[in-house]
């Protein structure tokens, strides 16, 4: 075999080993920014769970301490549960909150409430008193459980 085409071959070998050098970064670069990504996202899923947590326990701090009224504290605290653990609403004694914001869930609110006929918004805040009233004991007993509750670490955590 000829000196030059020796010469050619190698040079071509170098080529593509450069090449595929090249590629190899290009792809270890792609995955490892895919993998500080995917890092970022598990670690905002995780502060948002805790967050979450923690908004959970102040509310049910705050119904223990009188400071929220129940019907507030319900359509919360089965706003947050239904993110964070949706089958705790079918459980005793949580099952309150998902009760009360379905007694209450034809009510106004916001703009809505801004915005209606003040004889209605009485009528409708009477009977938002009333299942306050009718489930009070459940409502105390339920924040001061999901206040004790051990939720478990993120999957992301474990």
């Amino acid at each position: 075999m000829p000196t030059w085409l020796q010469w050619t071959l190698i040079l071509g070998g170098l080529m593509a080993i450069a090449g595929l050098v090249l590629v190899i970064r290009r792809q270890l670069r792609t995955l490892s920014e895919a993998r500080r990504s995917q890092q970022k996202t598990q670690a905002f899923q995780a502060k948002r769970r805790q967050d979450m947590i923690d908004s959970i326990r102040i509310i049910a701090q705050a119904v223990e301490e009188d400071q929220i009224e129940y019907s507030e504290a319900c359509l919360r605290l089965k706003g947050l549960l239904d993110h964070l653990e949706p089958r705790l609403l079918e459980q005793s004694p949580y099952w309150v909150f998902r009760l009360v914001q379905e007694k209450l869930a034809h009510m106004p609110t916001h703009r809505a409430r801004k915005q209606a006929d003040a004889e209605l918004i009485e009528k409708l805040d009477k009977e938002r008193f009333a299942v306050e009233r009718e489930h009070a004991d459940e409502i105390r007993r339920a924040a001061s459980a999901i206040r004790q509750y051990p939720f478990e670490p993120a999957a992301s955590d474990r």
